[in-house]
């Protein structure tokens, strides 16, 4: 594997974003722009029925943010024009053919110029409609091939999945691209044309009989759930990434095509300043609540790690990627996490968050600091559900009693305790199977990357993505946790 300088890669090359307004795409974006201003066009797919909502998303969701602000610094008075000169809007929408591009001229362009297709796309909720997540996560990703194939400069696809794909499934998860177009876990007899057909004849089903938006949203939801439970995953999103990477085995063909598996995916470490995170994302949930006062207890093993990977060494490592890959085709795969080179655990976790808290209590709305204590951690769903009863539940139907004996005098008090409680056991039951996963992840390829970088003169100053760098102690309690304060909390 041969790495050459990176910024001298992007030097007038066209890129195209898909999924452009995502965590990690504007973190990309921003990237490429900051330190190569002389590439040569940014061609940004936003969901968007026409150039003028396209405009609204690029400004509202991507250009106003915070995250740019070193490069207005860096541009001052000129940087609309320079945002306006690199960047070229594709409304669009990959979950239809041709990723439903309406402007032929445009289209055409982009067959004709693109060097190189970005793909990050994904919808990341959970539990999100099974329909929704299909078509954006599953047959999304058979848009986008299919719509590359038509790119007649391509050198190179980097498709951005998970490291989750691999289900429940313990051990070493290795980088392997035998897997793709098979049962990911393992479990036969999944087909990604026949959940299409159960997800058509179920809405067909549910507006037969008159089914409201709610209630073909929630059946939607559930539907998504059982159907990644029968073939073994443990919800919607890692089920139809997974059946994404399985249209990449089958597609791909003598295409150079590299896919990048994050873990679980924090912060920024470094650049371009420390501590840049967008919405609530997995254990930050866990993080809002605790600091919010809302949780009292959880269920984890303490000893269990957790593989974490700040977003910032992502991008660095998908722009190797890119770069190592390009003409040269492949169907390599890149694992980045922190499970195998630097570890961190629960207990870290539940220790880093205590302190941070304890030093810098939150404010609730009458401006008074939010006392937290250390959580009660249970170590099996057995022990947790004993103690949730007796501790919560069983006083909860007590209250509940009082409540109507006294017209209600307790409503206020009930609800409260009532909306703690299902906070608690919505996360559970949402991240239940990562609190237990017993897996680690193998990232032999990236360290490769990682070497063939430096033995390449990459700019490793510019592009590191080795998590053994990171002081975790450090990061959690002055970069991760003050970022989630910043933008995250409301």
């Amino acid at each position: 594997m041969e790495l050459e300088s990176i910024t001298q890669f992007l030097h007038d090359k066209n890129v195209l974003v898909v999924g452009a307004t995502g965590f990690l795409a504007k973190i990309f974006v921003e990237k490429v722009l900051r330190v190569q201003p002389n590439v040569k066009k940014l061609y940004l797919l936003l969901r968007a029925k026409d150039a003028e909502s396209a405009t609204r998303r690029l400004q509202n969701e991507i250009v106003r943010k915070d995250l740019f602000r070193l490069l207005k610094e860096n541009h001052g008075a000129k940087f609309n024009s320079f945002i306006s000169n690199k960047l070229t809007l594709v409304p669009g929408d990959i979950s239809q053919e041709d990723l439903n591009l309406k402007d032929s001229v445009l289209q055409e362009e982009i067959y004709n110029e693109i060097d190189v297709i970005v793909n990050l796309a994904a919808t990341t909720n959970f539990d999100e409609r099974y329909d929704v997540a299909l078509g954006i996560n599953t047959f999304g990703t058979k848009h986008v091939f299919s719509f590359a194939k038509k790119c007649v400069k391509l050198k190179v696809l980097v498709h951005v999945s998970t490291a989750y794909v691999c289900g429940e499934r313990g051990g070493l998860i290795v980088e392997d691209p035998t897997e793709l177009g098979v049962s990911l876990n393992g479990v036969p007899g999944l087909d990604i044309d026949v959940e299409k057909k159960v997800v058509q004849e179920k809405l067909k089903q549910l507006q037969d009989e008159g089914a409201t938006e709610d209630e073909i949203k929630m059946s939607m939801k559930d539907l998504g759930m059982q159907r990644a439970s029968i073939y073994g995953w443990p919800n919607t999103y890692v089920f139809t990434k997974a059946m994404g990477e399985m249209l990449v085995g089958t597609m791909k063909e003598n295409m150079s095509v590299v896919i990048v598996r994050p873990t679980i995916v924090t912060s920024t470490y470094r650049e371009p300043f420390p501590g840049w995170v967008e919405g609530v994302r997995t254990i930050d949930s866990i993080i809002v609540a605790y600091g919010k006062g809302k949780l009292a207890c959880f269920l984890a093993d303490l000893n269990a790690v957790f593989d974490v990977i700040p977003a910032d060494m992502v991008v660095n490592a998908m722009l190797a990627a890119m770069v190592a890959h390009a003409n040269h085709p492949s169907d390599t795969i890149y694992q980045v996490g922190s499970s195998v080179s630097n570890p961190i655990r629960y207990l870290n976790l539940q220790d880093y968050t205590y302190r941070y808290f304890i030093a810098k209590p939150c404010l609730d709305k009458e401006g008074m600091p939010i006392k937290v204590r250390k959580v009660t951690v249970l170590g099996n769903m057995a022990s947790f559900q004993r103690y949730m009863y007796i501790r919560y539940l069983l006083p909860l139907k007590g209250l509940e009693l009082a409540n109507a004996a006294f017209c209600q005098y307790f409503q206020g008090t009930y609800l409260d305790i009532s909306r703690k409680i299902n906070i608690v056991m919505r996360l559970v039951e949402l991240y239940r199977p990562y609190i237990f996963f017993n897996g680690i992840f193998d990232t032999m390829n990236t360290e490769k990357l990682q070497i063939a970088a430096r033995q390449g003169g990459t700019e490793m100053d510019l592009f590191y993505f080795d998590p053994k760098i990171i002081d975790w102690e450090d990061y959690f309690l002055n970069i991760h946790i003050p970022g989630i304060v910043k933008y995250v909390f409301k």
